[in-house]
């Protein structure tokens, strides 16, 4: 890994900086594949499915001939695995439910908001180079829990035509019975403009690959909503001589194989330790099966010795990583001081993969320094607020005058007399 030691504070925007690549490119080829699926609907799906997954599909839904022969498929031990994990993402988003407050704000007016759910939305979940069945329960467990009344998920299928069995396994646990063969632009597309065979949602959820990204950017103009811009998944450790150099590059590198754009640092005041994460990141890499696209990834990543804890606390911040790990002694205090993150997990044994799969936080999480702005995937992701407001006679009293007068001052007489007639009548 690249070593960097001690950079001034103007070396640190281009040192954060994350992969880039140019998405223009991309726009054309995932234009044509959207505008193909809303003019042709299941029969342009079922023809870029051909073209891109190399796989002829007859009909896009599974069967339930097909969630049989998968629970089949998968082992009982995964099964409770995938059981434990599902109560855990269920207890704590059933935590994040939300209860409205009626407000007096003013004596005879009345203001409060209720939740609501989002009727119909839409599950991405990649099956490329990694079957992402986690995502499954991570998108379906609080979608449930929210009340949408329909849940629908696209996967791409592989060259026999059969989606991966964890993830229809997955979807089974999660409650999740609308599921569709289709992958990458041409689900996106399916899900947002709606086809013969996939209901048309209104936000759609999930990670993929720069295609997929671009695709929910796109339709997110018009058609639907997403959850969040995102990129490729990253990791930020914090580690002092307290930390276990063993379990710093084990969690460097199960981010870094996640995929050839992703990307891991390792931020430190101690020079022996970046000395030892880097020593036992080369060991551990050679016995990774993935190890061809953890080794490009780990081109992009750094080591960065800094002089103090409170460069350590300024540049986490600044780089607003999705995952923060805090292998530290006095992680309560740095954690704090913690503005810009997805996800943090706190001490040696909080390892990130924990919450990839089964501590009960969402790993559906904001990426490429959007964490700044944007919070993970939660309870609330799946619902809207409507606020509602009451106002009496008292209420007119109340406020009255000074939403003519402020009504007035904006040149906007209609909404002045809206107000006036209501005193008048009084």
């Amino acid at each position: 890994m690249n070593i960097i030691k001690y950079p001034s504070k103007q070396e640190w925007g281009k040192l954060l900086e994350r992969p880039h690549r140019d998405a223009s490119e991309l726009r054309e080829t995932v234009q044509t594949v959207l505008n193909q699926i809303r003019q042709e609907g299941d029969s342009a799906v079922k023809a870029f499915e051909e073209k891109f997954d190399k796989v002829k599909l007859d009909t896009l839904a599974v069967s339930e001939e097909e969630i049989a022969e998968a629970e089949a498929l998968v082992s009982d031990e995964l099964k409770e695995a995938l059981a434990l994990a599902h109560a855990n993402i269920e207890k704590f988003h059933a935590s994040q439910k939300f209860e409205g407050e009626k407000v007096e704000t003013a004596p005879g007016v009345v203001c409060w908001q209720k939740s609501v759910p989002i009727e119909k939305v839409g599950l991405y979940i990649p099956g490329g180079t990694a079957p992402l069945f986690s995502t499954v329960l991570m998108l379906a467990t609080p979608a449930k829990i929210a009340g949408c009344k329909e849940i629908v998920l696209c996967t791409p299928p592989n060259r026999e035509g059969k989606v991966h069995p964890a993830i229809l396994m997955a979807a089974k646990v999660a409650g999740v019975s609308k599921i569709f063969k289709a992958g990458g632009v041409q689900a996106i597309g399916a899900m947002a403009y709606g086809t013969e065979s996939v209901p048309k949602v209104s936000k759609i959820f999930g990670p993929g690959n720069q295609f997929v990204m671009a695709a929910k950017q796109q339709v997110s103009l018009y058609e639907a909503a997403i959850d969040m811009p995102a990129g490729p998944s990253e990791v930020a450790v914090v580690a002092d001589d307290t930390a276990n150099p063993v379990f710093v590059a084990a969690d460097l590198l199960s981010q870094a194989e996640h995929g050839v754009d992703s990307q891991v640092i390792l931020i430190t005041t101690s020079e022996a330790m970046a000395q030892k994460v880097d020593a036992e990141v080369a060991r551990q890499l050679a016995l990774l099966p993935r190890k061809d696209i953890a080794e490009k990834s780990l081109e992009y990543s750094k080591l960065i010795i800094v002089k103090d804890m409170d460069e350590v606390v300024e540049m986490t911040n600044e780089y607003a990583p999705e995952h923060l790990i805090l292998a530290i002694k006095d992680y309560h205090s740095f954690a704090e001081r913690v503005v810009n993150a997805g996800s943090v997990f706190l001490g040696n044994y909080s390892c990130e993969s924990a919450g990839d799969y089964a501590s009960g936080t969402n790993h559906t999480l904001p990426t490429s320094g959007y964490a700044k702005a944007y919070s993970g995937v939660n309870l609330d992701s799946f619902c809207r607020k409507i606020t509602f407001q009451e106002l009496s006679a008292e209420g007119i009293r109340s406020i009255g005058h000074a939403v003519e007068l402020m009504a007035e001052a904006e040149q906007l007489d209609a909404h002045k007399n809206a107000m006036t007639v209501r005193m008048q009548s009084l």
